[in-house]
């Protein structure tokens, strides 16, 4: 059964109170789904990021865009959204940044004295193939500055867009500098469209991995995140399926419901779910010690609990069935050197 008064195509169901401001204007009920798209140019002095969490695998990362058109209510990224003054909920994915100078700063990243090349995560907080990259290019203009510079770049993403910018990916590919990690947490489409609505479809993904891996450019894939009682019964389905595309290696988290994430997904889930929304948010909590979120490191990734490790031994079953003796390549960093003419030079 499901709600018959929800905002169609979207996560959020209303904006939730940003936690740095004392007021708050909220739109009357109908107003809601006339809100339209909005993109704002913004003007950072630095696009890579250096990541300093423990438990990431990741030394940088790099975000074209701030905000999420994808409109997944579960989104970690939802609450970095109130640093600019928006809301972590219909703002999230209505209001979208759009970083234009990234090709600049990246270049100009890449010639700082004394760095030193280390793969870069394209994604690290919102996706870099969100619907707005169709229009703006960014990611495809930072890709080919990547391309130039010869430096390894991970790219993370919901989205089989990434397939238009093959003609940069496979000299990438050639020289080992670039692997796509797409995220597929179902590979149950009517699920699908109520978990991220506006990303592309699960036969669209897996079309993804099989055109990504023909054409040798290494694919990894995110089964995340994990939610008890919606997708908790697929990880053996979904390892079969993604290794006999063509993946190499799949990663998997636990949800978590931090800060302002926390109010769009119960609102979300009591939308979509009406009739089992209490039994998920009690489940999620059986995993999280009592709570929705989780913040210590490691911990959050991993959760607690009886259905915790259920679905941790459903993962331990699938990588011996489906990934025994497949290997996922490390990036090179040696044909860096700092500056594209030289680079040039080379060919």
């Amino acid at each position: 059964m499901q709600n018959e008064n929800i905002i169609k195509g979207q996560g959020a169901q209303r904006n939730v109170i940003n936690r740095f401001d004392r007021f708050t204007f909220e739109p009357e009920d109908e107003d809601f789904e006339l809100i339209k798209t909005s993109f704002t140019e913004v003007f950072p002095k630095t696009i890579v990021n250096q990541v300093k969490s423990e438990d990431l695998p990741m030394e940088y990362s790099m975000n074209p865009y701030q905000g999420c058109e994808h409109g997944c209510s579960y989104c970690f990224a939802r609450p970095t959204h109130e640093y600019w003054g928006y809301s972590a909920g219909i703002d999230f994915e209505r209001k979208i940044m759009v970083k234009k100078n990234a090709p600049e700063l990246l270049e100009k990243f890449f010639k700082k004295r004394g760095y030193k090349s280390a793969p870069i995560l394209m994604s690290g907080n919102t996706d870099c193939y969100q619907p707005a990259e169709r229009k703006f290019e960014i990611t495809r203009k930072l890709l080919q500055v990547c391309l130039d510079y010869r430096h390894p770049v991970n790219i993370l993403t919901k989205n089989a867009l990434v397939l238009r910018d093959l003609d940069i990916l496979k000299p990438m590919a050639e020289q080992n500098l670039v692997s796509v990690s797409l995220s597929i947490p179902t590979i149950n489409e009517d699920l699908r469209r109520k978990m991220e609505p506006r990303t592309s479809s699960t036969n669209n993904k897996l079309k993804a991995i099989e055109l990504l891996s023909d054409n040798n450019i290494p694919v990894h894939v995110m089964v995340a995140p994990i939610i008890p009682g919606l997708n908790s019964d697929e990880p053996l389905n979904i390892l079969k399926t993604i290794s006999e595309a063509g993946a190499q290696s799949f990663g998997y988290t636990l949800v978590r419901l931090n800060d302002t994430v926390e109010p769009v997904f119960v609102k979300w889930i009591e939308a979509q779910f009406p009739d089992r929304a209490q039994k998920v948010l009690n489940l999620i909590r059986s995993m999280r010690g009592g709570n929705l979120g989780d913040k210590r490191y490691f911990e959050r990734q991993r959760g607690s609990g009886n259905i915790a490790e259920m679905i941790h031994n459903a993962f331990k079953i699938g990588r011996k069935k489906f990934f025994d003796g497949k290997e996922f390549p490390k990036l090179s960093t040696e044909g860096f050197t700092g500056t594209k003419e030289q680079q040039l030079r080379l060919f």
